[in-house]
């Protein structure tokens, strides 16, 4: 895991999230580069100077950010994109290539039902980098159990399976898998991905109405520091391909979520 990503906005738990992200850059000797997407309007941008003193600004507000946390040795870079957040971390990932992205659960949406804000939920439903989303206020800690979760064991890719065996590895994690039948499951959604297997203690099968009500039911006997799950559109996430916010309502845990990118189906 080499380069990881942190988009800042306005997202007032910026230095928050970016201080988690150093933490668990330092045990893995990852760079992180801090990112920020200025957007200027065309009638602003043909005044003279606006679109460079948008950009001043922006990179002053990420270096004011920088500041309030503890860098640990960690190689730190900004990365400013003009334009559409998505095209910015396409562009980035083609050109660095990013492991993981960082990101608080919400960014420019103030709205305290939401678990996914606008900003977040885009990015969790438009790319496909693995993306770590971390709750406000929280602090890094080893992982040492995380719960998988999903509703079809078909993977077809492994390497999708990278950041979390890298997690693993790293933090001696176990992992624990929950395969939730859901109404209109197959058989062939039972038939787990044995590299998934190969790194996992144990498997649970549940049925519930979604993966979610599964998570909820195993979440307090299992305790987990961290929950993974796909990026799938039929997946835990699914409502993010009706609209791009989610509210708690549909979903909340208080840990992160690591969610991994299968090939869009």
């Amino acid at each position: 895991m080499n380069n990881i990503l942190v988009p800042i906005g306005t997202s007032p738990n910026a230095v928050d999230t970016l201080q988690y992200a150093i933490d668990f850059a330092s045990k893995f000797g990852s760079k992180v580069f801090v990112m920020d997407v200025i957007s200027v309007s065309s009638t602003a941008a043909s005044l003279r100077n606006v679109e460079e003193r948008v950009v001043q600004s922006s990179l002053e507000h990420i270096k004011e950010i920088i500041e309030k946390v503890e860098t640990k040795s960690v190689e730190i870079k900004i990365a400013t994109y003009k334009g559409d957040i998505i095209d910015g971390l396409e562009d980035i990932n083609k050109e660095l290539g990013i492991d993981l992205i960082i990101i608080a659960p919400r960014s420019n949406d103030i709205k305290e039902e939401l678990y996914l804000g606008n900003t977040t939920g885009r990015i969790v439903k438009q790319t496909d980098i693995p993306t770590l989303i971390v709750p406000k206020g929280t602090a890094f800690k080893p992982i040492k159990h995380i719960m998988t979760a999903f509703g079809s064991g078909i993977l077809k890719r492994n390497r999708v399976l990278n950041p979390l065996a890298a997690i693993k590895d790293k933090f001696r994690a176990e992992i624990n898998l929950l395969l939730v039948k859901r109404p209109g499951y197959s058989e062939e959604d039972l038939q787990v991905n044995t590299a998934l297997l190969d790194l996992s203690k144990n498997l649970t099968i549940t049925e519930n109405g979604n993966t979610y009500l599964g998570v909820l039911e195993h979440f307090q006997n299992q305790h987990p520091d961290l929950l993974c799950v796909f990026r799938k559109k039929r997946g835990f996430f699914k409502k993010l391909w009706e609209k791009n916010t989610i509210p708690k309502s549909e979903f909340f845990v208080p840990i992160p979520v690591l969610i991994l990118s299968v090939k869009k189906d």
